[in-house]
């Protein structure tokens, strides 16, 4: 990725430009130290000057106000604000009217930033003080007073804190009075730029001391640069937080979100005061010491998927390369582009105004639909479908072009949705809900409604990453999650009535991905690489999850890496620098997932024969378990050496129905409750009192027999032999209760349990049907 530079051979400025700022992507306002505030069409190549301020009124900042939300692309911004050196702030239509102007500091105002919803504005001036105003131009609050100058400010993503620098240290306050004050030095000069993204929640910061620094809202460091030539004037983050870009003396850089540089420009155009972003993200506009606006596009962006290489060569045109075949198709399209994705055999591509869905097999015929909405900020793709996200909403779409749905939740806000926080399967969408990140919500994709019984899914921590595997039945659908401790969980998607599990399958897990071929979860853990083969082994036999595992040394990706892809058994790994690692997995456990779902378990066993690893059997025995092939399970465990648990499952063969094999099955994967219901559905009641006692749930145990009026006599016999054993006296009030004048007789009882067997026996051999157990597992 680079930026391609276009510059003027005369600037259309006198003086230094002070700053710019974007109403549409091709529309830019600049203002500068000659009075003049200039527009600039970049379709046209025109500029215009809007307004000349009086001589002695030098501008040093705009920032237009915010567009709401879902509202057309085309509606411009209609106001912006400008900070001047006589202590004023201006509020100024797009035609160049000053509607407003504002008293608003001693010395210069040397900042001001609207909030993202537009209900409030900031300044920060030469007097120390940081202001906060309402959007007719009212005093709100004095923020804060600081002894020196502040040289630039930043909302926070939830525009409830202010981010402003007080010389070698940065500054994060919230509005609210009395909330804790969050401080610390970042630079060893004075800070001249800060910027706060909303999307990734990161800040960027350039000082005096020729370095720009990358933090999370907790002033922890993430990056910090070399020490460069001259100082660092400004810093900018692209709208979906992926990249950022960094301004000094004819120097202009494109950065990763981690810090590391894509690409280094050396335009002749002293020193960058500032930086800004065009709404879709594709270029940036630059306020130049020597008069100048320095235009930069963001070209040569690069997407892989297993044979073919697509690389954006000009603003409207993509090359793919067959690397199989070495062929070359070129892709125009009539607008520019903003947005790409490739996977699953498709390439989406979204322009300004239309989308283009590409097949690997035929790159001559897309297929476009013009889009709803403004500029896509978000392709995410399924086997199936993909979705698009744009600030006015989601929306699924077929690879034929088809709308499917677009799912909607209460306080939705689009614009600060990643590819971290919205997960896309082939019939669920997840999405992590920003104004609580302690929830997920998940929708059906052909619908757009919230799926099974429409409750969302609720951790106890926030939730920092989410990921939902990619293939199987909707009714196996499972999410992972990384919360912000860093430990990874696994849940169901699919929730009726009963709480699901929410289990934790690892700790100091910095960044996962799911296979796009079969089950099978990869993740960053600590100074590890772990491959989980089979991640539902939680739900069967949590024992042997870490025979499942494959993991091996991570310390040769540095600190920070980043799972890009999981195709096949390939994964794409990028490290703090920038550096693209591919790793293989072993393709076995691939090939026994593909076995298993056919339910061919003969060639399963074959493999395992073949492969001889303790993972491919520990992986087989807990497939074998979930889908209730108890033959194979039993092979499976012997081959794992789990002796204990063949000798279970044999005697589970010798149950004497169909349903008490079900329960004992569900019983071996420690679903207790639905091992009871299976029986008590059967009408086999005295099996389900037994399990219970079996596992000494003694209340429940004489709860159903009290409810069912038999086997009452069992229960207490049972429960006074286990007293007994340990020469205890009976202290339950329900036991006493029922107990008294009760004269055990362990011969009545044997008889009882023989003849509840036997009828069992009878029931299962004879001609009648046996009872839908209702349940699926």
């Amino acid at each position: 990725m680079r930026l391609k530079i276009s510059l003027l051979k005369e600037p259309k400025h006198q003086e230094l430009v002070s700053c710019v700022g974007w109403t549409t992507a091709e529309e830019l306002y600049s203002c500068s130290d000659d009075h003049q505030i200039v527009k600039w069409n970049l379709l046209t190549g025109e500029t215009s000057q809007i307004v000349k301020l009086p001589d002695d009124i030098y501008p040093i900042d705009l920032h237009w106000f915010p567009k709401s939300l879902g509202i057309k692309k085309q509606t411009q911004a209609e106001i912006f604000v400008l900070t001047s050196s006589d202590g004023k702030f201006h509020l100024i239509s797009k035609l160049g009217r000053v509607e407003k102007s504002v008293e608003a500091h001693s010395g210069a105002v040397l900042a001001g930033r609207w909030n993202y919803e537009g209900t409030a504005l900031v300044t920060v001036g030469e007097d120390g003080q940081i202001k906060i105003w309402s959007k007719t131009g009212m005093l709100r609050s004095t923020l804060a007073h600081q002894g020196t100058p502040v040289y630039s400010v930043a909302w926070g993503p939830d525009s409830e804190k202010v981010l402003y620098t007080a010389g070698k240290q940065l500054i994060i306050k919230p509005l609210q009075p009395n909330a804790k004050i969050l401080q610390w030095k970042a630079h060893d000069g004075i800070i001249l730029k800060v910027d706060w993204n909303s999307v990734n929640d990161l800040i960027l910061s350039a000082g005096e001391d020729c370095k720009y620094k990358v933090w999370d809202s907790y002033g922890r460091p993430l990056y910090s640069s070399q020490p460069h030539e001259h100082p660092i004037t400004s810093v900018a983050w692209a709208p979906d937080g992926e990249l950022f870009a960094v301004g000094s003396f004819h120097t202009l850089r494109l950065c990763d979100k981690t810090g590391w540089s894509y690409a280094l420009e050396k335009p002749n155009t002293g020193s960058i005061f500032n930086i800004a972003w065009s709404v879709d993200g594709t270029q940036i506009a630059g306020a130049c010491g020597n008069g100048h606006v320095v235009f930069a596009h963001v070209v040569e962006q690069r997407w892989e998927w297993k044979n073919f290489q697509v690389t954006l060569t000009k603003r409207r045109t993509m090359q793919v390369r067959n690397v199989l075949n070495d062929a070359v198709d070129l892709l125009e399209f009539r607008d520019r582009v903003i947005k790409a994705s490739l996977n699953y055999a498709h390439l989406v591509v979204s322009t300004s105004l239309q989308c283009y869905v590409f097949s690997t097999k035929n790159w001559n015929t897309p297929l476009i639909f013009d889009l709803k909405e403004g500029t896509v900020s978000l392709i995410l793709q399924a086997e199936r479908h993909f979705l698009l996200v744009d600030g006015g909403g989601i929306y699924l779409h077929s690879y034929e072009g088809r709308f499917l749905s677009s799912p909607k939740f209460p306080g939705m806000r689009t614009d600060i949705l990643n590819a971290q926080t919205v997960s896309l399967s082939n019939d669920t969408i997840a999405i992590k809900d920003k104004a609580d990140e302690k929830i997920i919500f998940l929708f059906e994709a052909s619908t757009g409604k919230p799926m099974g019984d429409g409750k969302f899914l609720s951790h106890k921590n926030e939730v920092l990453e989410i990921a939902l595997d990619q293939k199987g039945l909707t009714n196996d659908r499972k999410i992972a999650f990384i919360d912000k401790n860093r430990d990874l969980y696994i849940t169901s998607v699919k929730r009726f009535g009963k709480e699901e599990q929410i289990i934790k399958l690892g700790t100091m897990v910095h960044t996962l991905a799911w296979s796009d071929t079969c089950n099978i979860l990869c993740g960053l853990q600590d100074t590890r690489f772990t491959v989980w083969y089979y991640p539902n082994t939680v739900y069967v036999d949590r024992d042997i999850l870490p025979k499942t595992l494959y993991e091996r040394d991570a310390s040769e990706f540095s600190k920070n890496p980043h799972i890009v892809s999981f195709v096949g058994n390939q994964v794409t790994i990028r490290r703090a620098d920038g550096s693209l690692v591919h790793i293989s997995i072993s393709p076995y456990p691939a090939i026994l997932h593909e076995y298993v779902s056919s339910s061919k378990w003969e060639d399963a066993v074959r493999l395992c024969r073949f492969v001889k690893e303790q993972t491919m059997w520990a992986c087989l025995a807990a497939m074998a378990v979930a889908n209730q092939d108890m033959t194979t399970a039993e092979i499976a465990y012997a081959a794992i050496g789990e002796i204990d648990k063949v000798q279970y499952i044999n005697s589970i063969k010798n149950l004497p129905s169909k349903e008490s094999k079900m329960a004992h099955i569900l019983m071996f994967s420690g679903n207790i409750q639905e091992a009871e219901i299976v029986l008590l559905q059967a009408g086999l009641v005295y099996q389900a009192i037994q399990i219970n006692i079996n596992l000494y749930n003694w209340e429940r145990a004489l709860e159903l027999a009290v409810k069912y009026k038999t086997h009452v006599d069992t229960v207490l016999a049972y429960r006074q032999k286990f007293l007994e054993t340990f020469g205890k006296q009976e202290t339950n009030k329900r036991y006493l209760q029922y107990a008294e004048g009760l004269q055990i007789d362990w011969e009545k009882i044997k008889a009882k349990i023989e003849m509840e067997i036997t009828k069992e026996r009878e029931r299962s051999s004879g001609s009648q049907p046996t009872k839908s157990t209702g349940l699926k597992h």
